[in-house]
């Protein structure tokens, strides 16, 4: 059964090497770019106080890039389970060919249990493959950007990827085993896969562990290191602090802009500042606008994750996904046995 399953993915199987030697390569390549740069990067700043332009240019001539790339491995789970997991049992459920199988001497549940094993180790396989790589090529980026819990960053580095294509790969293979007709099999994966990947990072993440909490004073120098201030929508908040005591912290939630009474802004007073503040002649990413909203004493609310958790969030979220992979296998046992004829 392990050598039938094996000859039946032998082109995929293929097709992935092919891929993932083409990917090495560049990895390898830009890994290699980038520690060159880090180089240049640590000699120029040797011995100075400070270097953010320095560090602002390293991080530029990468940052795009490598956000590219995660977002690209992030869709590597979904596209092996839309094209290596909704086919695996459906495409055999719609041509007929499950009969022969078993009217053999291998049982219905031996029949999907191999051929999830074997196809789904590759696909663990391929995925965490990939991971190492861009983990090891960013390795010099990540130390001076300090950006580890970023959406993208977060599931395309170490192990967590392993477990998104555990669970995609389960995913699809189980829808392909319900609906049973590949091409709706496919387009319930991937749609389903795509929104889970968003939700589980912006909802379900965050809460994996209990946050700490803590309130910054918005000082004007404090607003001229955040990196945005106001919305789309108008509201009076800014976006992208960091914890003087904990720079590499993962902010998970950041309140509105309050007064030293504890009440919201007022967005008049906000846009004021933002849009026509008091000529002072203050420099900073800000400048006047940060000096303005300095005098107006405003505090945010954090919610933070410590540096020190990031391999526990891994861990925690790699579990889940094994976990929620482990229920899916188990049910479609359940059901090659007693629903599929």
């Amino acid at each position: 059964m392990i050598w039938l399953s094996w000859r039946q993915f032998r082109v995929q199987a293929l097709a992935a090497a092919v891929a993932l030697v083409l990917a090495a390569a560049y990895l390898v390549y830009l890994g290699g770019d980038i520690r060159d740069a880090h180089d240049a990067y640590r000699s120029e700043c040797a011995g100075r106080a400070g270097c953010a332009e320095t560090q602002a240019r390293f991080r530029a001539a990468y940052e795009s890039t490598l956000l590219f790339l995660a977002a690209g491995l992030g869709l590597v789970p979904a596209v092996l389970g839309t094209f290596w997991g909704a086919p695996l049992v459906a495409r055999e459920l719609e041509a007929g060919t499950h009969r022969m199988v078993w009217n053999q001497s291998v049982t219905r549940g031996r029949w999907l249990l191999v051929k999830l094993l074997v196809v789904g180790a590759a696909a663990m396989v391929v995925t965490g493959t990939a991971a190492a790589l861009l983990t090891w090529a960013a390795a010099p980026f990540d130390e001076v950007v300090k950006n580890r819990f970023g959406t993208f960053e977060f599931g395309a580095r170490h192990i967590v990827p392993v477990g998104y294509a555990a669970l995609a790969f389960t995913f699809g293979t189980v829808a392909g085993l319900v609906l049973r007709r590949t091409l709706p099999a496919m387009a319930v994966t991937l749609a389903g896969f795509l929104v889970f990947q968003f939700l589980f990072p912006n909802f379900v993440r965050p809460g994996l562990m209990p946050p700490e909490r803590t309130t910054l004073p918005m000082t004007a120098q404090a607003i001229n290191q955040a990196r945005s201030l106001g919305s789309i929508g108008g509201g009076a908040v800014v976006g992208g602090v960091r914890i003087p005591d904990a720079p590499d912290a993962w902010i998970s939630d950041l309140g509105p802009l309050r007064t030293a009474d504890g009440r919201n802004l007022d967005e008049r007073r906000f846009n004021a500042c933002l849009d026509s503040p008091p000529r002072a002649g203050a420099t900073g990413t800000f400048g006047d606008t940060a000096v303005c909203l300095g005098k107006l004493r405003l505090h945010v609310a954090v919610a933070y994750h410590p540096a020190d958790r990031y391999w526990a969030f891994q861990w925690a979220e790699t579990a889940v996904y094994l976990a929620l992979s482990g229920l899916l296998v188990a049910f479609g046992l359940w059901r090659v046995r007693r629903r599929v004829t």
